[in-house]
């Protein structure tokens, strides 16, 4: 949600904390700042509300801040409205102590209220400032920051990570993460911290990840880490395998139209090495033959897009493996009491392994028996690490708000993972698996044939664009591909979009249908084609537009009722939404354009939510 960047070196750190934080706008964000320690003058502080841009220029760039030791953030509000007062950093009251900070302090309250009592003096509305004057509180107790953060850590409540200087320590920062992503970088001009590897790609390849509870003490030379008994810790080191030009535009207008059009080699590197001799191989997990055939229960548990990946699974993995699905929103998941025990499998999804809802509801389920298995793109990451197996999608980084090649890839790879308990399980016929397998591997090549059309697309955004309200109707895996379809549009052109089975038109839905309302109706589930068509009819009869997506197969039936229709190639029933979904995403993006959106940071949204 929120980015920190850190840097204590042997260079200028301000406008390496600029660049930084440039390569995370990506994840939203309200307002901006960078602390920097200079010899001279102790801490400079700069932080504003609005764009990075508006920052860079009032530090000429970071010109303006000499110093080799600095922290920065952009922040996306939780405590206090977006203002320059509670933007980060944050600074003590003796101007010392300069603190950034993503999560949430649950009893920020009750430690304000005491110091408030001591005669500290606030000046914003954050629950992240409490965390710096206490830091100072404890600081002028022991005389040692190490031991003054170990201190705060033991008395706050919730999630954090935090980048942390001094002015009476010119080389060191310190860094502390619980619930909330941070990694260290080592470079050859210094080191870093950040919440993001995009962060530091750019200055170093070898970095770290910090797990829960540890405290990282980060000079020009060294990182040395500590549990949170303040005895060192050992890390282990990884290389960055993506070159740093894969989280840039490259040419293209917005990064969500490149990740749309990067879907196919995405899906290509996602399937490609796990089907050998036309059997799905899954070297990663550890899941016996035994263990599969006695589950008694499967749950998927997923927030935005990836619960929308889990709905299409269940309809495909309840007709392959026979066994129960039960899709959950992480957030409501470990709130319900849910049923899990030593035969219950639970898949987590997420893209970057750091959604906190959904890894507290995986932590849930391992306390309650069940045995996890996550699905992520994010080497090394929070979920990754927890989960009793995991599988990578190996999607790339993913830049734009709005996903798209980070929910094809996890949909492709819950569909591999679904054959192979099926086979397991000895569900599916000989005959099926080696159809699905087999239109698996052409998935890339016909999505490539469905883009290559996407100015048919543009011209049907145009025409379209100006609703206020739009309704996506389909049934069983059309139903679930309208879920994302209709997230996609509302995420990035505000515009009111709702998802509804067709065979609940008639249960009220249809008192919103009125002369002019759009409809895109998903036909692309061949076994109940029929019963789609008689929706659009309906639909048809109280004046709705209604634009379509089909397959080749039904085009001219499709044409004859519907206003507009984009065609999409036949595929297996199993893979029909992973094509289905193009042209949805397409939709969104040239609507979201016509309307002049901000297509890539769209309002109030963050690409990784990391509080409650």
């Amino acid at each position: 949600m929120c980015g920190i960047i850190g840097f204590s070196g042997r260079e200028q750190a301000a406008p390496i904390l600029l660049d930084g934080l440039a390569r995370m706008e990506y994840r939203g964000y309200d307002s901006a700042g960078i602390a920097v320690r200079a010899e001279t003058c102790g801490l400079q502080v700069k932080k504003t509300k609005g764009r990075l841009q508006v920052l860079s220029t009032l530090t000429h760039g970071g010109a303006d801040l000499e110093g080799t030791l600095g922290i920065g953030h952009t922040r996306w509000a939780t405590h206090g409205e977006p203002n320059d007062i509670n933007a980060h950093p944050h600074v003590s009251e003796n101007g010392q102590i300069a603190l950034v900070h993503n999560g949430i302090i649950e009893n920020y309250l009750e430690i304000k209220e005491h110091l408030q009592k001591q005669g500290v003096t606030f000046t914003s509305d954050t629950d992240s400032e409490v965390v710096a004057q206490l830091l100072e509180f404890h600081y002028n107790e022991c005389g040692s920051m190490l031991e003054a953060v170990g201190r705060v850590l033991r008395r706050i409540e919730g999630s954090y990570a935090f980048g942390i200087i001094c002015s009476d320590y010119p080389n060191a920062l310190i860094a502390a993460r619980k619930d909330s992503p941070l990694i260290l970088g080592y470079g050859e001009n210094g080191n870093f911290i950040a919440s993001d590897v995009t962060a530091v790609i750019k200055y170093t390849r070898d970095v770290a990840y910090m797990d829960d509870g540890e405290i990282a003490v980060v000079t020009p030379e060294t990182i040395d880490v500590f549990d949170s008994e303040l005895m060192p810790r050992e890390k282990e080191h990884h290389q960055i395998d993506w070159d740093v030009s894969a989280a840039e535009k490259g040419g293209y207008a917005h990064f969500m139209f490149k990740e749309i059009m990067e879907q196919p080699e995405a899906i290509r590197k996602t399937v490609s090495p796990r089907i050998r001799e036309g059997r799905v191989v899954l070297d990663d997990i550890s899941l016996t033959a035994e263990y599969v055939k006695g589950i008694s229960r499967i749950f998927v548990i997923a927030c935005g897009s990836s619960y929308h990946v889990g709905m299409v699974s269940k309809y495909n993995w309840e007709h392959l493996l026979r066994r129960p699905v039960e899709v959950c929103l992480a957030s409501e998941f470990r709130y319900s009491d849910p049923l899990v025990d030593e035969s219950t499998l639970v898949l987590v999804i997420s893209q970057s392994g750091e959604t906190l809802d959904t890894m507290a509801a995986m932590r849930e389920a391992r306390r309650r028996g069940g045995r996890t298995l996550a699905i992520v793109n994010v080497v090394g990451s929070s979920i990754a690490r927890e989960a009793d197996d995991v599988l990578y999608t190996w999607a790339g980084p993913e830049i734009a708000v709005a996903t798209t090649k980070a929910y094809s890839t996890q949909l492709v790879l819950m569909d591999l993972v679904g054959l192979y308990l099926a086979d397991l399980l000895g569900t599916v016929s000989r005959e099926e698996y080696d159809a699905v397998l087999a239109e698996m591997q052409a998935l890339p090549e016909k999505m490539q044939r469905v883009l290559e059309n996407f100015e048919d697309v543009q011209y049907f955004a145009s025409r379209y664009f100006n609703h206020n309200s739009i309704f996506f109707i389909g049934r069983n895996l059309d139903y679930a591909m309208g879920l994302e379809g209709s997230l996609k549009l509302k995420e990035i052109s505000y515009i009111h979009s709702e998802a509804y089975a067709s065979g609940e038109l008639k249960h009220g839905t249809i008192s919103l249908i009125e002369p002019g309302t759009l409809v895109v109706a998903l036909g692309t589930f061949a076994p109940l084609f029929d019963k789609a068509m008689s929706n659009v009819v309906e639909v048809k009869a109280r004046g709705a537009e209604v634009l379509a997506v089909t397959t080749e197969m039904f085009r001219e039936k499709m044409e004859k009722t519907a206003n507009s229709t984009v065609v999409i190639p036949d595929t297996h029933p199993v893979l029909q939404p992973s094509l289905g979904v193009v042209p949805l995403q397409l939709f969104a993006y040239y609507v979201a354009l016509q309307r002049g959106c901000d297509i890539d940071k769209p309002r109030n949204l963050a690409k990784s939510v990391t509080v409650e």
